[in-house]
């Protein structure tokens, strides 16, 4: 079995950019930083956690393994309508975390998001 397991989403900007949704190494799964599609905070969190959840059951895991998650703001206090969502998305399994008020690549988007989980074991 291979040592590293590269995710691709398929996504435009993978290869322009060089980078792949997500990477399976040394027991982890490392999913890039993601940004979801919609008009305000809460429809984009919610769809970047679609696409996170999808890569994360593309190698056989889900919220519950995910041990570390970053949040990336342009407007920290944009973070808090995310709240509720986020909780139910952990649940009984809330990861360590961290928000940092940054920059992001283009202004239309107001979270990005990015985990790191336990591999399921092969």
């Amino acid at each position: 079995m291979a040592r590293i397991r590269r995710i691709s989403s398929g996504g435009e900007f993978e290869a322009k950019v060089g980078y792949c949704r997500a990477v399976v190494a040394g027991g982890f799964v490392h999913v890039a930083g993601t940004v979801g599609q919609g008009e305000d905070v809460l429809s984009q969190c919610q769809s970047a956690l679609d696409i996170i959840g999808k890569a994360l059951a593309e190698v056989g895991g889900s919220f519950a393994d995910v041990v570390r998650v970053n949040y990336y703001l342009p407007d920290a206090k944009e973070f808090a309508p995310c709240w509720p969502l986020l909780a139910e998305t952990f649940g009984g399994n809330p990861p360590a975390a961290t928000m940092i008020e940054t920059g992001l690549i283009d202004p239309k988007y107001r979270i990005e998001i990015e985990v790191t989980a336990l591999a399921p074991p092969p």
